[in-house]
């Protein structure tokens, strides 16, 4: 900064070059016309900076400018983008976020619809056992969370990985990156997106029915028509261009969640236990299944903590100096989210599995709530908790889905060489829900298999994170961090291996069956 002010003060204390003989007019009035009377004016004498900068003397100017601008991106007072076409995606369109807007998105990514299916779990494994695998893959999930957070950039000033996909071609190389991530990646964005519109779908249908009673069930919407009613209403939100702008949004939808989850185990646990509740683990005939009921637990519980594929676009929109760095604000908001997610999830699952012991249906605790309570409550509630599930569902399919379109613009975007158009962006965003709609209605038997493909992408959330920490910041072998690093990440590539064997062997030993567009009610 001082070289550039040096350079300035010399630029403005240089003495004017004198005239060569044949000119008649100083250089001071050869840019400036004369004032009447052969006078030159005194606020002509003031030199304009805007025609200082067209004159050669303003060269040193602009040089001392670049300069300085150069030191403020080396020690990161400004943020400096890998690819300057990042400016025109939407995960890095903008770069104004804070702490909130992290707490926002991370709250709204980590609650949804798969934490109901927690007492579940617990009538698989038992109350010790569902306790003990919540708390540490709670306190698991979070470490990678940590780690994300701080690979996010983990030199100062140097490269952001924006993008889970990005920092996985670093570590992995871009062809085993592929093979172990993408498909995990485009699972957890675009699988999630398809398993909301059958959720929330679903649960317009069943809202409809509460609020309408016997009066307007003579010719309801079908179940493919709820899907497309909303749909419709997650693309017209996903008109937003970038993801710091659904912030609002994901407060939106993070406040419905934990007001339905509280709302959910409240009512449960007010209304007491269901007769000939039992507690004791679900007996199994065989050991093979009694084997599978406790892989299927597990994945439950693995598969309620989510939203790690999300964490570094989050942290790509705020801003990042020396002195500020994103990961600073990022935790704060991480742990704000995680301790609301606590609880949520504690209650939820302690408080179902009480209400209804192993009697708990396989979709969780609000079908329980539909089944054994529907005539002891009143309808408002069930209708205000079946609202909240359609705006969580409305909500959290923005953030899930943004990934896939910046992966959509940014071939356009390199390709072409500039900002992808307005009428494109909302195309492309039409494009992927109408996929999405297709694959909810022509493959409900997905369904079954969400425990595959959840085995498949459990590294993810677990594993990948531990690896990528001991590739990027190299710690020595033989440390605490190595070896802790590893072991997790072992683990976690196990338990996988675990979940995707286990859940082959049930659809070989149960069958899958295969309805091709015959989507089924959701209860």
């Amino acid at each position: 900064m001082s070289s550039g002010k040096e350079a300035i003060s010399e630029v403005q204390s240089a003495p004017p070059t004198p005239p060569p003989p044949p000119v008649s007019a100083p250089p001071s009035r050869v840019h400036s016309p004369a004032a009447p009377g052969g006078r030159s004016s005194p606020l002509r004498a003031v030199a304009s900076p805007l025609r200082a900068m067209a004159t050669p003397l303003a060269s040193p100017v602009r040089k001392a400018v670049a300069t300085v601008r150069g030191c403020l991106e080396e020690v990161g007072h400004i943020t400096r983008l890998a690819d300057p076409r990042d400016a025109w995606l939407p995960i890095t369109e903008s770069r104004s976020g804070n702490a909130y807007y992290a707490a926002f998105h991370n709250l709204s990514s980590g609650i949804g619809f798969q934490a109901l299916v927690l007492p579940a779990a617990f009538a698989s494994l038992g109350w010790t056992w569902a306790i003990i695998c919540l708390t540490l893959a709670f306190a698991w999930q979070l470490y990678t969370l940590w780690l994300l957070v701080r690979l996010h950039e983990p030199v100062a000033g140097g490269v952001r990985y924006s993008r889970y996909m990005h920092l996985a071609t670093t570590v992995f190389g871009e062809r085993w990156a592929k093979i172990l991530a993408l498909l995990p990646v485009m699972y957890l964005s675009a699988g999630i997106c398809t398993a909301l519109i059958i959720v929330g779908g679903g649960s317009m249908k069943m809202l409809f029915g509460i609020a309408c009673g016997e009066v307007c069930l003579a010719r309801p919407l079908t179940t493919v028509e709820w899907y497309l009613v909303f749909i419709c209403a997650a693309v017209l939100l996903s008109q937003l261009p970038n993801l710091n702008s659904i912030a609002g949004v994901s407060l939106v939808g993070a406040t419905a969640a934990v007001a339905y989850c509280t709302m959910i185990w409240v009512v449960s646990v007010a209304k007491g236990r269901v007769p000939g509740v039992s507690y004791d683990p679900v007996k199994a005939p065989n050991d093979v299944d009694a084997a599978l009921g406790i892989v299927n637990g597990l994945g439950i519980i693995a598969f309620a903590f989510r939203g790690h594929n999300v964490v570094l676009e989050i942290q790509g929109t705020m801003p990042s100096t020396l002195k500020h760095p994103s990961h600073v604000p990022m935790w704060k908001g991480v742990k704000v989210a995680y301790a609301i997610v606590a609880l949520c999830f504690y209650p939820l699952a302690i408080g179902g599995f009480w209400a209804y012991g192993n009697q708990i249906p396989p979709n969780g605790i609000l079908s329980a709530l539909y089944k054994f309570h529907s005539r002891d409550v009143s309808r408002l509630v069930l209708g205000i908790t079946t609202l909240l599930v359609i705006i969580n569902c409305l909500t959290t399919f923005q953030i899930y889905a943004m990934p896939v379109y910046d992966n959509m613009e940014a071939g356009y975007v390199h390709r072409k060489n500039r900002p992808c158009p307005r009428w494109l962006r909302s195309g492309f965003r039409a494009f992927f829900g109408a996929i999405n709609l297709l694959i909810a209605v022509a493959l409900p038997f997905l369904s079954e298999l969400a425990g595959l493909l959840g085995g498949i992408s459990l590294p993810v959330t677990l594993a990948y994170p531990c690896f990528m920490w001991v590739a990027i910041k190299k710690p020595r072998k033989g440390t605490a961090t190595w070896n802790v690093n590893w072991a997790l990440g072992i683990l976690g590539m196990s338990i996988s291996f675990v979940l995707v064997v286990g859940n082959l062997w049930g659809l070989v030993e149960k069958g899958l069956r295969v309805k091709f567009f015959k989507p089924a009610d959701f209860q």
